[in-house]
């Protein structure tokens, strides 16, 4: 397409669904930008991290469900495009709900087309996943011509829901609209690698926290397998170019858009070892220690299945916050361990795209935007420092001051032989809980210095915990 910058934006509205996440509120400024005379975010959420900026920009920020019509209904009255980018169940605890995934995937997508259907909408983007044919078989340079993965073969939720919604969206390409004569829904499919980018919210702030707590033990697969990545930057020109490679009036092409029915492939370009090219840069960035061992994809996949079968166990609990995370789900394992990477050529020949952010600047942006982020959030002790200091200061407490108890005889046993008498018990708890409480003063006095905004979370860290966190501020002190 030989198109001006803002061809199909200017002086027309949009709605983007999904708009107060990472990808969604980068489309909206985007469009804002490019002086689009409306923008609307549809999102469950009535704030996210970027709801300031998005405000402060005029995009009016409509709270509400793709999953109940009313809501679309309210969103898209009097609107030109659509970039469908709600979804659910892409990582963590949202891959075992099967059944929300379903009711937003599907039922939220199949919504959204009635809706373009019932008010005239002419141009619907809707944003995939590689996951609609790849299931964990090897793909090298894959294109648009391979065929969907079986619907039942899928190992997660997400990947089967989205692939029922893309094809729902691109059959309904073309549909008349139903009180507006002439008028036609046209729609395409953008499949994106994984996305990355400063301020990313599914997959780093996860892999990050596993570091943080000492439990990101070993890496999948060996160092020759090889995936996709995408800048959110790459990701929202592409979208934007399908938005125009939609349009029904382009000279010599009037009434049959170039994009209309289409699905394309796009990526940064550079299909690269997950682990050695970004998430072990990111660890070393930020003083995290990178797995050595490597465990081959078959043994991964018998501790994901592990995984997921506790989990299951859980599901009526799922999203109650003191359910951490899983480990690890199969999904994942042929994520990172199954080398799997596409061909954006057909994106680059009929929609224009090509990737304006390297690899290596766009990594480079996100390891500076979580280096910072690190400097202004509390440094934790990992999980297992924390462990040993809550039951040796627990098992301290009950030897010195409770009666024995029959399965724990053993342990007064234990802490009188080392420690001669309960007066020597007592003496050394007293010892411990007065050095707590001096090294939690001491922090929070040079805190206030170093790192004043979080100078009450080094205190009570420090006095839960100890020598621990006193280590880590001295650190960030010393790094100060």
């Amino acid at each position: 397409m030989h198109l001006s910058e803002n061809e199909g934006i200017e002086g027309n509205r949009f709605v983007v669904t999904g708009g107060l996440g990472f990808v969604g509120a980068a489309v909206c400024l985007e469009l804002v930008r490019r002086g689009a005379e409306e923008v609307r975010s549809l999102d469950t959420r009535a704030s996210s991290p970027w709801s300031a900026d998005l405000q402060k920009n005029g995009v009016r920020c409509i709270t509400g469900d793709v999953c109940q019509k009313k809501d679309v209904e309210k969103a898209l009255q009097g609107a030109n495009c659509v970039f469908h980018l709600a979804s659910y169940g892409m990582s963590g605890k949202e891959m075992l709900q099967s059944g929300r995934a379903d009711e937003v995937n599907i039922n939220g997508t199949c919504n959204v087309l009635d809706v373009c259907h019932e008010v005239g909408i002419k141009r619907l983007v809707y944003v995939s996943t590689y996951n609609v044919v790849f299931g964990g078989k090897e793909i090298r340079s894959g294109n648009e011509s391979l065929q969907y993965y079986p619907i039942d073969e899928h190992v997660d939720p997400y990947g089967r829901s989205k692939s029922i919604a893309e094809q729902l969206v691109l059959k309904s390409n073309g549909r008349p609209a139903k009180k507006r004569s002439g008028v036609h829904l046209y729609t395409c499919a953008i499949r994106p690698a994984a996305i990355y980018g400063p301020g990313e919210e599914r997959h780093f702030p996860r892999i990050l926290s596993l570091a943080q707590m000492g439990l990101a033990f070993f890496k999948v697969g060996d160092a020759s397998v090889k995936t996709d990545w995408i800048y959110v930057d790459n990701l929202v020109l592409a979208l934007i170019l399908a938005s125009m490679g939609l349009l029904d009036d382009i000279p010599g092409r009037k009434g049959l858009p170039v994009a209309s029915g289409q699905a394309y492939f796009v990526s940064d370009g550079a299909p690269v070892n997950t682990f050695e090219s970004v998430i072990s840069p990111l660890f070393k960035s930020l003083g995290y220690n990178v797995p050595k061992t490597t465990i081959e994809v078959k043994h991964a996949l018998l501790l994901s299945r592990l995984v997921w079968f506790l989990y299951t166990l859980l599901y009526p609990w799922l999203d109650r916050p003191w359910v951490p995370g899983p480990l690890l789900l199969p999904a994942e394992v042929y994520k990172i361990g199954v080398t799997h990477y596409f061909s954006y050529l057909k994106a680059k020949e009929e929609l224009g795209y090509v990737p304006m952010i390297s690899p290596r600047e766009g990594l480079a942006t996100t390891i500076s935007y979580w280096k910072d982020r690190k400097r202004r959030e509390l440094d934790r002790p990992n999980i297992f420092l924390r462990m040993y200091v809550i039951i040796g200061m627990s098992a301290l407490f009950y030897t010195a001051f409770l009666p024995p108890v029959g399965p724990l005889n053993w342990l007064n046993a234990l802490g009188l032989l080392i420690f001669r008498s309960v007066f020597g018990l007592r003496l050394v708890f007293y010892t411990a809980v007065v050095a707590h409480a001096a090294e939690a003063i001491y922090v929070w006095f040079l805190a206030r210095r170093v790192d004043p905004a979080n100078a009450g979370g080094w205190f009570w860290q420090t006095l839960l915990f100890g020598y621990p966190s006193t280590a880590l501020f001295l650190k960030r002190a010393h790094g100060a």
